[in-house]
């Protein structure tokens, strides 16, 4: 309330209209991409009062689609598609002029173009998403956070285990062989540090959606993603797990389904 000689706010209620700025320490663009690996606590407070994204998702997207165009040069754009059609659910029950009719169309100058850059639009619309989705979360648990904060808590506990994934995944590149990479479904990472690898998922599609979820790389994601929401959004510990790993049961699910669906695993 104002002061009734003065006609100004009081302290107590000029502090409740302008509360305070978050604070914390402030971090260049490239020590908090370095940051994230050795002192992800810290480099959460700065994104708590300096929010970022645009350099994490950048390198993220680029990166995805330099590693999308080597594999196509190194595998073979066609074969690779001949492969996928060959190897997919319905490819048994395909007749030789139904898959050729399929490879004409993926070989399409547009249809190509698609895929070469499907995995830029593909960093864009996880991030908008799974950013809303931790908003979401955080104001179900009672607090509050904008969408910028959750879109950096989104880009950076994301940011590490990709780099790490797509740099793995090059070494593979270059150590497998041609057919190797033929029969790799396109788009999907070739670290694949999960229990998928103990079953065949063209056979049991199911079973291989769920024990792919189980990925070092993909717990290594969620526990920078926890940390993230309780350094910037101040939940508690069991808040900030109860929201990644709901959304992570989600995504089983999703995954899940649509292998039963579509025999595709993802």
């Amino acid at each position: 309330m104002s002061d009734p000689n003065t006609g100004n706010l009081t302290p107590h209620a000029y502090a409740a209209s302008h509360p305070p700025l978050p604070d914390g320490p402030k971090m260049s663009t490239v020590e908090t991409l370095t940051s994230i690996f050795f002192e992800p606590g810290r480099t959460f407070d700065s994104l708590r009062a300096h929010p970022r994204f645009l350099a994490a998702a950048a390198i993220t997207a680029v990166l995805t689609c330099v590693f999308t165009f080597v594999f196509f040069q190194r595998a073979g754009y066609e074969n690779v598609m001949r492969a996928a059609i060959e190897n997919s659910p319905r490819g048994d029950r395909m007749t030789h002029e139904q898959k050729e009719q399929a490879i004409g169309f993926y070989v399409n100058p547009a249809v190509k173009a698609a895929f070469y850059l499907s995995p830029l639009i593909g960093v864009l619309m996880v991030y908008a998403a799974g950013s809303a989705l931790y908003l979401l979360g955080v104001m179900l648990m009672g607090r509050s956070i904008t969408y910028f904060q959750a879109l950096s808590v989104w880009a950076y506990s994301s940011f590490a285990p990709n780099l790490l994934t797509i740099l793995v995944s090059f070494i593979l590149l270059f150590l497998k062989s041609k057919e190797e990479l033929e029969t790799m479904q396109p788009g999907r990472s070739l670290a694949r540090a999960n229990l998928g690898i103990l079953v065949d998922p063209k056979a049991t599609p199911v079973l291989a959606a769920v024990l792919g979820s189980f990925d070092i790389f993909t717990f290594y994601g969620l526990f920078l993603a926890a940390l993230g929401l309780r350094q910037v959004a101040r939940l508690s510990s069991g808040a900030a797990w109860g929201i990644v790993l709901g959304l992570w049961l989600v995504g089983i699910i999703f995954k899940v389904a649509l292998a039963a669906v579509t025999g595709t695993v993802i």
